[in-house]
């Protein structure tokens, strides 16, 4: 039997089993760096991190952001009409989704609901829009990592960041 390691994701906290951590989270797509030793992880989720209010109100703006892009990205996987599109909006809303519950986590609130928006039934319609509101996010996320005072807001506008931008290069 191969023996298998506990790894933690420290952005969203979800767990991962394998020989070696995964080169992006499976359920947030942090990079491979923001895993530890599941031995090793202590949740950043119940730790006093003493965020600014200026923290707390970038939280609540990327809440936001995230809600809206998962409702996209579920609307554009419920309009596709192909697989690949299908497949590639829905992996999308996922992960946004996940974002939401980090953020939400943070601010010790309900994440809220994902909201009825439109999209197209052309897939490169909806590309586009993608590629629009990921730009937005990581434009946003790079201005709230750099008012970032707290090593905590710092480290997960970062990460998200990096995320958001290899979400522009999965929709080439």
């Amino acid at each position: 039997m191969k023996d298998y390691k506990l790894y933690k994701c420290q952005i969203c906290g979800d767990p991962y089993l394998g020989d070696h951590p995964p080169v992006n989270c499976p359920y947030c797509g942090a990079k491979q760096h923001y895993f530890i030793d599941g031995r090793d992880y202590v949740s950043p989720f119940t730790q006093e991190h003493n965020f600014t209010a200026a923290e707390q109100d970038n939280f609540r703006a990327a809440l936001d952001i995230e809600i809206g892009n998962a409702s996209f990205y579920k609307a554009a996987s419920a309009a596709a009409t192909n697989d690949f599109y299908k497949s590639l909006f829905k992996a999308l809303m996922k992960v946004e989704s996940e974002h939401a519950s980090i953020f939400a986590k943070h601010l010790k609130v309900t994440k809220p609901e994902l909201h009825d928006v439109e999209a197209s039934a052309d897939g490169e319609v909806n590309i586009q829009e993608s590629h629009r509101r990921e730009e937005i996010a990581i434009g946003s996320y790079s201005k709230f990592a750099e008012a970032a005072t707290t090593p905590r807001a710092k480290q997960v506008f970062s990460a998200l960041v990096e995320i958001e931008e290899d979400h522009l290069s999965l929709e080439d």
